[in-house]
């Protein structure tokens, strides 16, 4: 046996030996130990000296009934906080990505469904876009028929009326687009998205097995 156990149990029958058969019988008694410079430090009550540390609870017959861990440091409960939130935000994730494969999967009956719908929403948004560079083409043109009538009227384009005309179009011209640009980082975005869903859509159904054939 170990030195600093048996010292332990020396102590403990010490302590428990004024009870006498009683606190044998009724093993109510219960004894603190710690360890103090790798000696045991006892008490029927924790010893002062184990204060912030680990300590073992002990029966009149010598067994342990339980081990008390020491308190966490500051530093300690700071890690198992950080700890405990990364594990919410791993789960958090998780059931994210849950939802979002159960809707891929819910919203697609087959990769070409989800192409079919790629397709049509890029054809909308083509439309839309022929229609916005049309209507600038129409500006740019017309812009340039007030530059080429004022020189053909010998007033040049410093005429007031002329210079007005040509700065709301310069600001219909930059709205323009503006909104040809949006439009084309939409598109893009779009393009983005059903990549990701496709890739996404054919890892889960990769995994389910084809039904049986009759």
């Amino acid at each position: 046996m170990e030195l600093p156990r048996l010292a332990e149990l020396v102590i403990v029958a010490t302590l428990l030996l004024p009870l006498g058969a009683a606190a044998q019988n009724t093993g109510a008694r219960t004894i603190y130990c710690c360890d103090v410079g790798g000696q045991p430090v006892c008490g029927d009550i924790l010893p002062t000296a184990c204060y912030g540390s680990a300590y073992r609870e002990i029966s009149p017959s010598g067994t342990v009934r339980r081990n008390v861990a020491a308190p966490l440091t500051a530093d300690e409960i700071a890690r198992r906080n950080a700890e405990a939130r990364l594990r919410r935000v791993e789960e958090a994730e998780r059931m994210r990505q849950l939802r979002l494969d159960q809707a891929l999967l819910e919203t697609y009956r087959s990769v070409e469904d989800l192409d079919s719908r790629r397709d049509r929403e890029l054809a909308d948004l083509d439309r839309t876009l022929r229609d916005l560079r049309a209507r600038e083409s129409d500006l740019l043109e017309l812009q340039r028929r007030i530059i080429v009538d004022a020189q053909d009227l010998q007033r040049g384009t410093k005429d007031p009326g002329v210079m007005e005309d040509l700065r709301n179009l310069d600001g219909e011209i930059l709205a323009q687009r503006s909104v040809i640009d949006a439009k084309l980082r939409e598109r893009s975005a779009i393009l983005d998205r059903f990549e990701e869903d496709r890739r996404r859509y054919l890892e889960l159904t990769s995994s389910v097995e084809p039904p049986a054939r009759r």
